[in-house]
């Protein structure tokens, strides 16, 4: 456990984060907002797990439900909170499920490997979505050495996992609009994202202004052909369309012990080649590497903090999670795969 630097006394969050304080016990100020909302979690989790049955009803009703061949497209990428996601969405809640993969250049082979076998195992299509790697390579290698995001955006997310995001959301809105699938699944743990967000329907004008902010910056370092990734006008036009955002583990019970097993018995692997954040991809390790060097903190804090806070993971769990030692043989190999090596 680090004891160099000063860190909230009841999550994680270091002196390093952006807008910290502490009183005089050392707890940080997001500690504190949060304290008495404890009690409010449990009815919230159930709120939203009843919002989903009702959300589940109407789309089962709907006249159109027999002519669509999806209920929900699944962002699956191989790691296991997505693995553990899309076993609920199928076997728990019994929808009718497309997996939608991205390959961004780095996915681990043994992650690549559980993608096939837990899609043939759970009996569920899946598609498999490859960029060309030359525009992905310079958007890439720009993420690490650049710098295009809101500052707030930095305090969840590396630039690098922050763009390579923006693709996959972007593919699988753009997917679930033109095959007129209701809903798209995330695989977001307790701690990346809000219990407020777990069900959102996407909002044309706001789905526009978030792809903005992606669509002029990817034309400019990689070209023009990365529009192709992201809505037109056409998908606007068509607002009746839209999905909805779910990520059912925000509700779900949360168990990484439970989970492993689970989805163990899907064939799942755990992958040997990987940091220690992550459980599908090699440039995970660059991308913590350099928002580290960069911002002084990790960029997995704020979710693992979450967790420490909502009591899903003890304090000592949360430090194990990201102080593992930066595996510079990981990064190497990134920063050269990336053109990267003599310049950092």
């Amino acid at each position: 456990m680090p004891s160099t630097e000063r860190r909230c006394t009841l999550c994680i969050l270091p002196a390093t984060f952006p807008n910290i304080s502490f009183d005089e016990q050392g707890r940080c100020n997001y500690c504190r907002k949060a304290a008495g909302r404890k009690a409010q979690v449990s009815e919230e989790k159930l709120r939203y797990k009843e919002k989903f049955t009702e959300l589940l009803a109407a789309i089962s009703d709907h006249p159109s439900r027999r002519a669509r061949p999806y209920d929900i497209l699944m962002a699956y990428s191989g790691g296991k909170d997505s693995t553990y996601t899309l076993c609920l969405l199928k076997r728990q809640f019994g929808l009718r499920v497309l997996a939608l993969s991205f390959d961004n250049g780095f996915v681990s082979e043994t992650a690549m490997a559980n993608i096939r076998r837990v899609t043939e195992s759970l009996g569920v299509d899946h598609i498999l979505f490859a960029p060309r790697w030359d525009a992905l390579k310079k958007i890439f290698s720009a993420s690490a050495r650049e710098e295009f995001y809101p500052g707030k955006a930095l305090e969840r997310a590396s630039t690098i996992c922050t763009s390579c995001m923006g693709i996959v959301k972007s593919v699988c809105l753009k997917t679930a609009i033109e095959m007129d699938i209701p809903m798209i699944g995330y695989g977001w743990s307790p701690g990346q994202a809000p219990l407020q967000s777990s069900i959102m329907k996407n909002n044309p004008a706001l789905a526009k202004a978030a792809q903005r902010a992606f669509l002029g910056t990817f034309a400019q370092i990689a070209g023009g052909g990365t529009r192709a990734w992201f809505l037109n006008e056409r998908h606007y036009r068509a607002p009746g369309r839209f999905p909805y955002n779910i990520h059912p583990m925000a509700w779900e019970p949360y168990n990484e012990e439970t989970i492993f097993k689970e989805i163990e018995g899907l064939g799942w692997i755990f992958p040997e080649d990987t940091d220690s954040n992550s459980t599908n991809c090699l440039l995970n390790a660059l991308g913590n590497h350099v928002h580290l060097e960069k911002y002084g903190f990790h960029p997995y804090i704020w979710e693992i903090s979450n967790m420490v806070r909502d009591g899903i993971m003890t304090r000592e769990e949360g430090f194990r999670k990201f102080s593992a030692p930066v595996n510079h043989e990981q990064v190497k190999i990134a920063k050269r795969k990336l053109g990267l090596a003599e310049e950092q």
